[in-house]
């Protein structure tokens, strides 16, 4: 347990073996046996590494100290956040698609409605002027 809780205390902070052992005048290979489990620092060294940590000694001793998950939910979280951003855009592009589809349809309405309304329009005109140009073109002949 003890090397478990040391080697978790000590990548929380931040400090690799070299740091630790520079701070505690020993060898790095001796943090490292420490941490591996194959001997233990004795009553003066365990106060100033706790010190070092900045936790009580019963901390170090104590039970497995479980390495911190917050990176871990921390990027499960900005997953799901991601996620439902990509949900609501998706969304929103439908709507948008859907409304260029009923104002592109009015449009084309309109537009047909103003051909349909000057077609009919325009064609009791020229009926017009066709018969009176027979008719221009009948008393001329006649006469």
């Amino acid at each position: 347990m003890f090397q478990d809780n040391l080697k978790a205390l000590r990548k929380e902070k931040g400090i690799t073996q070299e740091e630790l052992a520079a701070r505690l005048n020993v060898v790095r290979q001796t943090v490292s046996k420490w941490e591996k489990g194959l001997s233990v620092p004795d009553s003066d060294l365990l106060i100033k590494l706790a010190e070092i940590l900045d936790v009580p000694v019963s901390r170090l001793l104590g039970s497995k100290i479980e390495a911190e998950t917050k990176p871990d939910a921390l990027a499960e979280q900005l997953s799901r956040i991601n996620e439902q951003l990509a949900i609501k855009n998706r969304r929103a592009k439908r709507v948008w698609k859907v409304f260029a589809f009923i104002i592109g349809g009015i449009i084309v309405m309109y537009i047909l409605g103003i051909i349909a309304f000057t077609g009919l329009t325009a064609h009791p005109a020229q009926s017009n002027t066709e018969e009176t140009s027979q008719v221009i073109v009948g008393t001329e002949t006649d006469t």
